[in-house]
């Protein structure tokens, strides 16, 4: 176990990252086929091939998940990832070849860095030739690498977010994991001791703002363009149904209601998609229960694990 989404066999994970644009993507890469699923909970998402994921329609299975920095424009990356699995005979069979299924998800970073790097084609190309099964680079990388949370008193007193993963085992040999990239409007707290890890940064320096309590008190908070959101997949070798998977990336949310405050605000784009990949038999309770507890875990790793960029200050170098 690597504590990390790739714990799940058939799974690797690859990503292009510009630290100078602050701007990259990151793909789940599942080429064998995985049941996929989807919930958005924000009212501000980026998302590609998400109705295909419903319950009611066609396709069951997807090959991989992209996501990806530079808003809108940032979506082109899947185009890439769809070439890389087009050479090696991946996707869906039809009459005229197979389609590869490349569901994907953004957020916005252009408020920093250089806004006119965006990933394209050639970066989600690129992060495929680099994915492995192994240990996944954590932090200020891939789609995560200009990802910022606390953005209730404007990008300014911002703190760095980032990408995380984790995993868990349970009973019976089945692994539930997730990858998720952290670029919330409201802040990160700390589970269960209720602390907030990451969020406004205080003009004085004397600490974080409560978003909370700056939306309840109209405190001089900013009304801004819909900038912020948490994506993320989460994975399982427990065999399940679209349905059943639909269900595991909704019980999911919960992960990130537990760890961001507030959350699915109208301007998040929160979106979870969930992978189905091997045949252990399992309740898709259990997996819907372990698969919040991951995300929380990978959402508060995402910024303990993030670096200073373009000046915006991770937690780590907050006295």
């Amino acid at each position: 176990m690597h504590g990390a989404i790739t714990d799940v066999p058939g799974i690797r994970v690859g990503h292009w990252t510009n630290r100078d644009a602050a701007t990259g993507c990151t793909v789940v890469l599942c080429e064998d086929g995985a049941v996929a699923g989807v919930d958005v909970r924000g009212s501000a998402p980026g998302t590609r091939e998400t109705d295909l994921l419903r319950p009611m329609n066609l396709v069951t299975k997807v090959h991989t998940i992209v996501l990806s920095g530079g808003s809108a424009f940032g979506l082109d990356a899947a185009g890439g990832v769809m070439r890389y699995l087009e050479e090696r005979g991946t996707g869906y069979e039809t009459s005229g070849g197979r389609v590869p299924i490349v569901p994907a998800a953004i957020l916005f970073d252009l408020a920093i860095g250089d806004t006119s790097v965006r990933p394209g084609m050639t970066e989600g190309y690129q992060a495929c030739l680099s994915a492995g099964d192994r240990e996944v680079a954590e932090g200020c990388v891939g789609a995560g690498t200009g990802a910022t949370v606390g953005k209730a008193l404007g990008i300014g007193q911002a703190t760095k977010g980032g990408l995380g993963t984790a995993s868990t085992k349970g009973t019976g040999g089945i692994v539930v994991a997730a990858l998720v990239v952290v670029n919330a409007f409201g802040d990160v707290i700390e589970p269960g001791a209720g602390r907030v890890l990451a969020g406004p940064r205080r003009a004085d320096g004397s600490g974080f703002a409560s978003t909370t309590e700056l939306l309840a008190h109209g405190d001089g908070w900013q009304v801004g363009f819909p900038s912020s959101t948490t994506i993320g997949v989460i994975a399982t070798n427990a065999r399940l149904d679209k349905e059943q998977i639909n269900k595991v990336a909704q019980m999911a949310q919960d992960g990130i209601a537990r760890s961001i405050n507030p959350c699915h605000t109208m301007y998040d784009g929160d979106a979870l998609f969930a992978l189905s990949l091997g045949r252990e038999t399992a309740d898709v309770n259990v997996v819907g229960v372990l698969a919040a507890v991951v995300v929380s875990d990978a959402i508060v790793r995402a910024v303990k694990l993030a670096d200073s960029l373009v000046g915006i200050p991770a937690i780590s170098d907050i006295a």
